[in-house]
């Protein structure tokens, strides 16, 4: 038996699995029995960077999965191959008339329940800030940012190209930071490019608006375009993965109700955030990129934290790795 991390909506959970005699049906027994989310509502990813988990029929050890794995667990909606019945009028009759509970928040862009796994209540019933979980593709930086500033993740590519025009029409700004200009920005327009500070800042000053990014592991806040500008919003960074914070006007509001974009001077939503993300922390809510174990997929050689990763991609071109 090995150990294996899962990073999932309520947290991260350790599980213990027998590669050589368990397959993928077995995992995601275990993954429910850990988060309660059916195995038919399962999207699971590992690696580094994060990829799909195949639904193999054969043993866990041939995917690999190996020790000290990170599993990512999000829920998403099954849906049924069965064309439902037509109601008759009756049935409609009944279903219009009857008693609703509250609906369930929707995230319309994601087809999906809103994931709000915390959520901290800012005083004098001024809302409930909730963390926004969005996709863990590689794109998760732009998505991020996409729920803020275009209402929903579709917009995620596009912001991509933000960036690539950005860059290329300032050659000034971007001459020495980014070797060559024209690979990054043929880059950063595939969508399993990550983004990171260079993006923020150029979303800062796209957008007109300081964005506060929030480090689980640490507590720290950078703030890109840092008293540029008189409004804010809210990221949550946890080592491989943005999120985002809105603020919700009840616990269960849909999306289209949330603010994502809060005056400079509200410090009552910084304090919520800066709650939020302590308990995050608490529920080890992160990847400590800086110490965590890796190995080549191609080569197989070890490597320490994601500065080891990037730079044996930049002398080998290599980009396949793994937790062990």
């Amino acid at each position: 038996m090995i150990p294996v991390r899962l990073r999932h909506p309520r947290g991260v959970t350790t599980i213990e699995v027998d590669p050589e005699t368990q397959g993928v049906r077995d995992l995601k027994v275990l993954i429910f029995s850990s988060t309660e989310i059916p195995p038919s509502e399962q999207e699971i990813k590992f690696g580094y960077p994060p990829k799909p988990l195949p639904d193999t029929a054969g043993r866990l050890a041939s995917i690999p999965i190996t020790r000290g794995e990170q599993l990512i667990v999000t829920a998403v909606r099954a849906r049924s191959p069965k064309r439902a019945r037509r109601p008759s009028v009756k049935e409609l009759d009944a279903e219009l008339s009857a008693p609703r509970p509250p609906a369930p928040a929707v995230d319309t862009a994601r087809d999906m329940p809103l994931e709000t796994s915390e959520s901290v209540t800012l005083p004098g019933d001024a809302g409930y800030l909730q963390l926004r979980i969005v996709p863990d593709d590689n794109s998760c930086l732009f998505s991020a940012v996409a729920v803020v500033f275009e209402g929903g993740i579709e917009a995620a590519q596009k912001l991509r190209r933000v960036v690539a025009d950005a860059i290329r029409d300032d050659p000034t700004t971007y001459s020495d930071v980014i070797q060559p200009r024209e690979t990054y920005i043929s880059k950063i327009l595939e969508p399993n490019t990550w983004g990171g500070a260079v993006e923020l800042a150029i979303f800062a000053q796209h957008y007109q608006t300081e964005i506060a990014s929030f480090d689980v592991a640490t507590g720290r806040c950078d703030r890109f375009g840092e008293d540029q500008h008189d409004q804010r919003c809210l990221l949550v960074y946890s080592g491989i993965h943005y999120d985002a914070m809105t603020l919700s006007p009840m616990p269960a509001a849909p999306p289209s109700f949330h603010t994502t974009v809060f005056p400079l001077s509200d410090a009552a939503v910084m304090d919520a955030a800066r709650t939020l993300v302590q308990r995050l922390k608490a529920k080890k809510y992160y990847t400590d990129t800086a110490n965590f174990d890796l190995r080549c997929g191609v080569c197989g050689i070890g490597l320490k934290g994601e500065k080891g990763a990037r730079e044996h991609a930049m002398a080998t071109g290599h980009v396949e790795f793994g937790e062990y």
